[in-house]
């Protein structure tokens, strides 16, 4: 299996984040129109503190007094000052390529998209970079590669990125139909991966024994307030949106107390696997955030941490939050129709030691992609 990937530079670029005023808003002073507008990203004063740096611009000119009025259509911007993003893995395996889909194998550790700390330090930030080198491939394309789904940071194994916007938008269809299919589909269908044009199949380290060989899983997922989560954190909750997982039993550890699974699953929230295993009492091993129950280990709604980082920005929250690792969880397997050729492909990512069986002495191959008849 070869690898792509580049050493991350020591500090990022910074980014500039711009605005319109809306006429709703004219008349908010420019401390107002942040500290209300993106209260998620700082504390009142860690807005102070960014406009005193001068780091935000009215109609192109810098301004430090965050009392100045702001007027309809004005145009705004906030650079964010480059920082020193935490350490994360750059080296992806490349599992299967062709003119129209690259899949990855991502490392635990790595984020996906950007987001938080993460801006730079991303898998999207390497695609662009391997995009850049294959220059000759990539002139006649629609578009640079891109992810068409996400992996947990903490999460390994197949990543799936489309290079056309053409293949982006029939994978993204394929994943959305699977969707679908959970509020229309009887949870007893055992076979409902059969309608599929699209499956994956994960390997996890859950805690305790198992004792059922099979179980289904169709707990909602929702969302609710999470100090240090921007948008929410996602729970178990009888109010959210419908999930599927099918959960089988692999080996079970006696003597460390724990099981070793297969998990398919037929939607694909955030988060599902981790929340549903956690939610019939196994969550994963080393998971620090999610345990019994499908909730979150530590939480406080009324503690919100008000201070502020040297940028500005909120500290890091106490708590933990989705993006910490130290759980076991692998996407192992991917099935799918191509979306050019209609060729159902399979595509394995080789397991981390911790996920093989125990009781196997077979040697798992790197890697293996082949059409599956």
């Amino acid at each position: 299996m070869r690898t792509i990937g580049e050493p991350w530079p020591e500090l990022n670029d910074g980014i500039f984040y711009s605005d319109r005023v809306r006429p709703s808003d004219s008349g908010l002073t420019l401390i107002e129109y942040y500290s209300t507008k993106y209260n998620s990203s700082a504390p009142l004063q860690g807005w102070l503190q960014r406009i005193e740096n001068g780091q935000i611009t009215v109609d192109g000119t810098i301004v430090k007094d965050p009392t100045k009025v702001l007027s309809a259509a004005s145009e705004l911007q906030y650079h964010r000052l480059p920082w020193r993003e935490p350490d994360a893995p750059y080296l992806l395996g490349v599992l299967f390529e062709d003119d129209h889909l690259i899949a990855l194998n991502k490392p635990s550790g790595l984020q996906v998209l950007p987001g938080g700390l993460f801006q730079h330090r991303t898998v999207l930030t390497q695609l662009q970079w391997y995009a850049s080198k294959q220059s000759p491939i990539y002139a006649c394309q629609e578009t640079n590669p891109v992810p068409v789904h996400r992996l947990g940071r903490g999460t390994s194994g197949i990543l799936l990125c489309a290079k056309t916007k053409l293949a982006k938008a029939r994978i993204s269809a394929y994943f959305a139909d699977g969707t679908s299919v959970v509020g229309s589909s009887r949870i007893e269908d055992a076979n409902i991966n059969k309608t599929r044009k699209i499956s994956k199949t994960y390997r996890a380290l859950a805690s305790g024994i198992l004792r059922e060989n099979e179980v289904i899983i169709n707990q909602p997922i929702g969302m609710l307030k999470y100090p240090g989560v921007a948008k929410g954190l996602y729970v178990a909750s009888p109010s959210g949106k419908l999930a599927l997982s099918k959960v089988h039993v692999l080996e079970r550890d006696i003597q460390y107390n724990r099981t070793l699974v297969e998990v398919e699953i037929q939607s694909g929230r955030p988060h599902q696997i981790r929340i549903h295993l956690s939610f019939i009492g196994h969550p994963l091993i080393g998971d620090p955030l999610y345990v019994s129950g499908g909730q979150p280990q530590c939480f406080d709604p009324e503690t919100v941490e008000e201070s502020f980082a040297q940028d500005g920005g909120y500290q890091r929250p106490l708590n933990p939050v989705p993006g910490d690792c130290g759980y076991h969880l692998h996407a192992h397997r991917l099935v799918f129709s191509h979306p050019l050729t209609n060729k159902v492909t399979e595509i394995i990512a080789p397991l981390p030691s911790i996920l093989t069986r125990e009781e196997s002495k077979e040697i798992e191959q790197s890697s293996s992609v082949q059409d599956v008849k």
